[in-house]
């Protein structure tokens, strides 16, 4: 029985070193996306290779997560660490292509609020490095999908690039909880 508790604990250590290791080899420079925006920020559409899909007011990349129920977001403290909430002092507004009738937030278990648009909650991905990225879409990790949002607030899941080529480059743990 102490061995079990001994192998839990040491499995437990090592997943969170892991989602360390992640967080500092892949955002610890100035490329680091702010999980924050400030109280001005707004929600537009960018053109990318996968169409017209959601960004905030600095053209960074906004994402779905499939595990989420509406308005509400499901996504464990180890997810968070390579998907940070978008979150906001006050509620952003609508330029360019997205709808204003769409965008919300909800209250973090923490603290503040987190931006939502079509009752689903927005996050970043920490491999995206500038405007634009979109290195997250479709990848499969903290048990679900993960998407970028038209301005309907439906999903985009047609695929930029392959899941091996998203994995070669950004090496991301699936950790499949």
């Amino acid at each position: 029985m102490n061995r079990l508790r001994f192998s839990i604990a040491v499995l437990a250590v090592g997943i969170a070193a892991i989602v360390a290791a992640v967080v500092v080899t892949s955002g610890g420079s100035a490329h680091t996306v702010r999980p924050s925006a400030p109280a001005s920020s707004a929600i537009s559409l960018h053109q990318t290779q996968l169409g017209k899909s959601l960004v905030d007011a600095n053209g960074r990349t906004l994402y779905l997560f499939e595990g989420d129920k509406p308005d509400l977001s499901t996504l464990s403290a180890a997810g968070q660490a390579v998907w940070p909430p978008f979150t906001s002092n006050a509620r952003p507004r609508a330029r360019a292509g997205a709808l204003a009738a769409d965008i919300g937030t909800i209250k973090r278990p923490a603290g503040g609020f987190q931006v939502t648009y079509a009752g689903h909650p927005l996050y970043y991905f920490i491999g995206d490095r500038g405007p634009g990225q979109a290195r997250g879409q479709g990848l499969s990790e903290f048990g679900a999908l993960w998407y970028v949002l038209a301005s309907s607030g439906a999903a985009i899941t047609s695929a930029a690039h392959s899941q091996a080529q998203a994995a070669s480059s950004y090496n991301t743990p699936s950790y499949g909880y």
